[in-house]
């Protein structure tokens, strides 16, 4: 169901997206057609959650997130702070570098049908994922893939866009190490090195990367990836990226899982950085309503 006139819609938008003259035009259209849209700009780390829960004191009834995957996660993770009842439809307007979550759930680029997508689109209700404490929509990735998130200077993320990970990991080609970690789920149990781990609520990261390329929204479960070994080939790795089964990939659905390890890893979720030894990894089956096209890719059921 579409937003009507008086509903309260809240647009938070990254800073460094606001000055974007296609956004203020289509924030302009929006209005021009009777939508009681608001923006909030963020300026430091917090905003976003702030004014997510400002919003809902306020009886949103949609929140936008305009960012990119980042953003896009901390709307998310301060509406999952409230009582089920009380959570606004979740939209999303993508004004990121590589905008992974919206490439893979088909969500337009350009903000204009973006933004009517989020304020008038079908409504699904999806999961999200925990990672100890934390929310990730999308994505939590451990080993290369991290640190290729980590490595990659911004500006060169906003020049070349999913392109650049791709220059940063073949540069680390020759300083890689593995991890060792214990992945330990329901009917699952695997312990060795890995040098890429994924565990997808979407399908993609990294820059359009298909690390999960079964992963769907709806089904209450993750999918988990690892590309086992000690030794990184760009061939296994390419395997890895395009969604494709080797030998050194494993494979598992699951709704939660544990990941031990004997010494400090980082796992970015969403491209937010975690660290620590001890995760537990969850699926949040139906906890959010989120605008997206009723030919939704990540979707098992359609929506209209």
């Amino acid at each position: 169901m579409a937003t009507t006139p008086g509903d309260l819609v809240r647009l938070i938008v990254h800073g460094k997206a606001a000055a974007d003259p296609e956004l203020r035009e289509a924030v302009l259209a929006a209005r021009n057609q009777g939508h009681r849209l608001e923006v909030r700009v963020t300026w430091e780390q917090g905003d976003a959650a702030r004014f997510t829960h400002e919003a809902v004191a306020e009886g949103a009834a949609t929140v936008i997130a305009g960012g990119g995957d980042g953003t896009l996660n901390e709307v998310a993770g301060a509406i999952l702070a409230h009582d089920i009842e009380q959570r606004p439809v979740l939209g999303l307007v993508p004004l990121g570098t590589a905008n992974d979550f919206a490439h893979g759930a088909g969500i337009p680029l350009a903000p204009l049908p973006a933004l009517r997508l989020a304020l008038a689109g079908p409504i699904a209700t999806v999961d999200a994922g925990r990672v100890n404490e934390r929310i990730f929509v999308n994505m939590a990735t451990g080993g290369f893939g991290t640190q290729l998130t980590v490595d990659t200077p911004s500006e060169q993320k906003e020049l070349l866009g999913g392109f650049a990970y791709l220059l940063t990991g073949l540069r680390r080609f020759t300083s890689i190490t593995a991890d060792y970690g214990k992945v330990v789920g329901p009917g699952f149990n695997w312990e060795g090195d890995f040098l890429v781990l994924a565990v997808g609520n979407g399908s993609q990261a990294g820059g359009g990367h298909l690390l999960c390329p079964q992963a769907r929204l709806d089904n209450g479960l993750l999918d988990l990836r690892i590309l086992a070994g000690e030794e990184l080939l760009p061939t296994l790795l390419e395997r890895l990226i395009d969604g494709e089964e080797a030998e050194s990939v494993v494979s598992a659905r699951v709704p939660w899982l544990t990941l031990e390890t004997p010494h400090p890893v980082h796992l970015n979720l969403d491209g937010e950085p975690l660290a620590g030894t001890h995760f537990r990894i969850e699926a949040l089956p139906g906890a959010l309503r989120f605008r997206l096209p009723g030919y939704c890719p990540l979707l098992d059921r359609a929506v209209g």
